[in-house]
């Protein structure tokens, strides 16, 4: 039996599954238990539905989601807009989302090492670019396979750690399905739904799977395979994603224990399920930072390079040098500590902006004729029509939120 292929569908999962991703998740178990778990199966329906998209558009058009929007809008006013907003909201987002990925990655070591009762100094500053260096050497390189491969292990290796910490903790298995139907809104929760829905379906992974799809295939008889790996990946990034929330509820949810950040939960865990399920924990937690520190930096310059008609070549000197401001940006800010309020209520507003934007963009251009026979179907566009409606109910909340008007 021949196993099937996975390729640039594993890095939208190994973009969205990152410490972020890890806190809000690890947030919503502890607080709330397993009543949250029907928003992350939302979330994984809807990046499905859009990212069916970009994948198809990627490969029937050969170019990227940000060359398609180029080229689509004519009007110089609504292009030039168009550009500057994708532009600050990738620059600015991507450089505080990469500090947090970093920063993350940097716990999950910083726990191993204490686990193995490993003295290192200076820690702030060795594992930020430790990390950092890694990402360099691998993004440097130039090789699309390596890439993909590289992150298909540290997605193996992220799947694995969440996983058998999900299984030492002896989950409840009727309480998890049933949660999946169930459509709790717990007081207060509101904000939760919105941050785990927000972590897993982003934009920027439009572009990332866009771009890496039109380069792997070249022929729309490779879509029956694209689809085939999207199915495997994003499934399994949920199945991550609810193995977080239940580890979370099962050491936290009505108890005493406080739970300040997703590294939490791997000293707390050790009394309750001994040794290996922290360690896992860390690992987990090292392979999502690092994953999504190696995901975020290429998404920029895909991005990046389609909207400004730039290059995209991965050893093109634009494109490189998009992903390293990226890189430095994280990896300074993870080193000094620095928490940057400011402008990740920034690289927020400019989300709630730009997914809606961009998600809109994405269905009108999978309806025009530069997709011939491959334009979307009825279902696809109702199915397209709803996750964007609900994009913009929560992009509303979350900028009024961001604003202190809720």
């Amino acid at each position: 039996m021949k196993l099937p292929k996975v390729g640039p569908a594993f890095l939208v999962t190994a973009a969205f599954i990152g410490p972020g991703t890890v806190i809000t998740a690890s947030m919503a178990g502890a607080n709330y238990g397993l009543t949250l778990i029907w928003a992350l199966l939302f979330a994984m329906i809807a990046t499905l539905v859009l990212q069916e998209m970009a994948a198809r558009l990627g490969i029937i058009t050969q170019q990227g989601l940000g060359e398609n929007i180029r080229q689509a809008i004519s009007q110089p006013f609504w292009r030039t807009l168009t550009i500057l907003l994708v532009v600050s909201a990738i620059v600015i987002g991507n450089g505080a989302y990469q500090s947090g990925n970093i920063s993350g990655a940097s716990l999950g070591l910083a726990s191993i090492s204490e686990q193995l009762s490993l003295s290192i100094a200076y820690t702030n500053v060795v594992f930020p670019v430790l990390i950092g260096s890694v990402a360099f050497i691998l993004l440097y390189t130039g090789s699309y396979k390596l890439i993909e491969r590289a992150l298909v292990v540290l997605v193996g290796l992220m799947s694995m750690a969440f996983l058998v910490s999900f299984f030492l903790t002896k989950p409840d298995w009727a309480g998890l399905i049933s949660s999946m139907f169930a459509f709790e809104l717990p007081t207060g929760a509101g904000l939760t739904v919105i941050a785990l829905i927000g972590t897993t379906v982003v934009p920027y992974n439009l572009f990332l799977h866009a771009a890496t799809a039109s380069k792997k295939w070249q022929s729309s008889s490779d879509l029956t395979e694209a689809r085939q790996d999207l199915f495997i990946s994003i499934p399994l990034g949920g199945l991550i994603s609810i193995a977080i929330v239940s580890t979370a509820a099962s050491a936290f949810f009505g108890q005493q224990l406080q739970l300040q950040s997703a590294a939490d939960l791997a000293p707390s865990l050790q009394p309750l399920f001994g040794d290996w399920a922290s360690i896992f924990i860390a690992i987990g937690l090292f392979a999502a930072g690092i994953s999504s520190a190696i995901t975020a930096p290429l998404a920029a310059a895909f991005a990046l390079s389609g909207i400004l008609n730039w290059n995209k070549g991965l050893n093109a000197l634009s494109f490189k040098m998009t992903w390293m401001t990226i890189l430095v940006i994280g990896v300074v800010v993870a080193s000094l500590g620095y928490k940057p309020i400011a402008i990740i209520w920034f690289a927020q507003v400019a989300n709630g902006i730009l997914l809606p934007v961009i998600s809109v963009f994405l269905l009108w251009i999978m309806n025009s004729q530069v997709l011939g026979e491959y334009r979307n179907n009825l279902w696809q566009n109702i199915a397209g029509a709803a996750v964007i409606f609900i994009t913009l109910m929560l992009s509303a909340r979350s900028l009024l939120s961001a604003f202190g008007l809720l």
